[in-house]
């Protein structure tokens, strides 16, 4: 395999002109992880059962136990999806593409999961309607307010790593910047971990930053090639992972279950990603599964809260078994839907908007055409800012996002230069 073909380190135009294929083992990676945490949280978890999961279920939760893991997945895919959906793109582009692709879904799922837990509060129960508002902005978390529903603290997590990523972003993605950009996030959650700084400790997220990283380093290796570097940033990342999965074992669980399966899955997670990183599933070009990947994001925003309240009130006249499998259905079926009449066209109508706003702060940004000032004596004439190239941005298949175009699709355009602000 010819790494060398994807792109220049310096992210500079593509060394050949042709399209890569579209990695569409991620989709189903995506949809994989979703489902562990969906019967992680229905099997698992008391919610409406009402009493304990190992009397609903005592086999099953041996594994579905660990079923949270999915979450470490979807850090890992983001952080390879969000380096590559980045690559010659301008923080203008990065912003558009992330708010009209995470918030659109979000929106319609805080709104469903309040008013299921308004109208059926056995489960969960809606203090106000105050709570519901301040989650349509996704930073409930940074002002003390309880999530809606018990999955979004995730969200706010990938939040922070766009924010610390368009660092990154805001002066052009190359590789040496995106290697700087890994060794420093682990300096610093190393160093928040020894000083117990709670500031620093919040940006750098030592428990999940790994699995960030990680992803990047994966994401490099595919474009490019493997090195001694990358893969001791991957490695490293597991390790430092690994060694956090005690607490992790212990914030999921009620009682004292072993960890070993929690080392096992993960190890597993990332040896699948870095088959991915050298191209073993390139050749896997199972269209339907872009299909399956689009409905991750929206399954993962309303499965919890009203797939418990379902269960509360179906416990007494449904068989469990079958009560979870046709409910993991049905809720598949609301994603699709979600996904169709919700996603698409909100994400396309929001994403000119932001766009179309960029632009109104770039052109109104700029100093008049030809203005002159005196600066240590000389003159300068103060040119308009390079006009924004209003191109689609990117829109990677990740948790959090629809599927987009192929990978390496950029093939054959000029890559775009260092932005000239957002």
């Amino acid at each position: 395999m010819r790494f060398a073909s994807r792109g220049r380190p310096d992210g500079g135009p593509v060394a050949v002109p042709h399209a890569a294929p579209r990695l569409y083992v991620l989709d189903g990676l995506r949809l994989l992880a979703a489902l562990m945490v969906v019967v992680y949280h229905y099997t698992d978890l008391h919610g409406g059962w009402g009493r304990r999961p190992t009397e609903v279920f005592p086999h099953l939760t041996l594994v579905s136990r660990y079923g949270w893991l999915g979450v470490e997945v979807f850090f890992l895919i983001s952080g390879f999806v969000i380096c590559m959906s980045t690559w010659g793109r301008t923080l203008g582009d990065f912003i558009a593409s992330r708010v009209s692709r995470i918030y659109p879904a979000y929106w319609f799922g805080v709104l469903l999961t309040g008013a299921v837990i308004s109208l059926w509060p056995q489960v969960r129960h809606l203090k106000s309607w105050d709570t519901v508002f301040t989650n349509l902005t996704m930073l409930q978390q940074g002002v003390g307010v309880w999530d809606v529903d018990g999955v979004y603290w995730t969200l706010f997590i990938e939040l922070k790593f766009y924010v610390l990523f368009a660092l990154v972003v805001a002066t052009g993605v190359t590789y040496r910047k995106c290697v700087m950009f890994c060794g420093l996030w682990t300096v610093a959650a190393l160093t928040a971990q020894v000083t117990d700084d709670r500031m620093l400790n919040m940006w750098t997220m030592p428990l999940y930053a790994p699995h960030f990283i990680a992803g990047i380093a994966f994401y490099l290796m595919h474009r490019f090639k493997p090195t001694a570097l990358l893969w001791g940033i991957a490695a490293s990342s597991l390790l430092l992972s690994l060694h956090h999965m005690p607490k992790r074992v212990s914030d999921n669980t009620n009682s004292s279950v072993p960890v070993w399966p929690a080392v096992l899955i993960l190890t597993l997670a990332y040896v699948v990603m870095a088959l991915i990183a050298v191209g073993a599933f390139d050749r896997l070009q199972w269209r339907w599964l872009a299909t399956a990947g689009a409905l991750t994001y929206p399954l993962y925003l309303i499965h919890q809260y009203i797939g418990m309240t379902v269960i509360y009130g179906l416990r007494d006249r449904v068989p469990a078994p079958a009560l979870v499998a046709g409910l993991i259905v049905v809720m598949l079926a609301a994603a699709w839907l979600i996904n169709r009449w919700v996603e698409k066209p909100l994400s396309k109508r929001l994403r000119r908007a932001v766009l179309k706003g960029i632009e109104e702060m770039r052109r109104n940004s700029a100093p008049p055409a030809g203005r002159t000032v005196l600066q240590n004596g000389l003159t300068a004439v103060l040119q308009e800012p390079r006009h924004y190239r209003g191109t689609e941005p990117y829109e990677p298949y990740e948790p959090g996002g629809a599927p987009g175009r192929r990978l390496g699709e950029e093939a054959g355009r000029v890559a775009v230069g260092k932005p000239d602000g957002v």
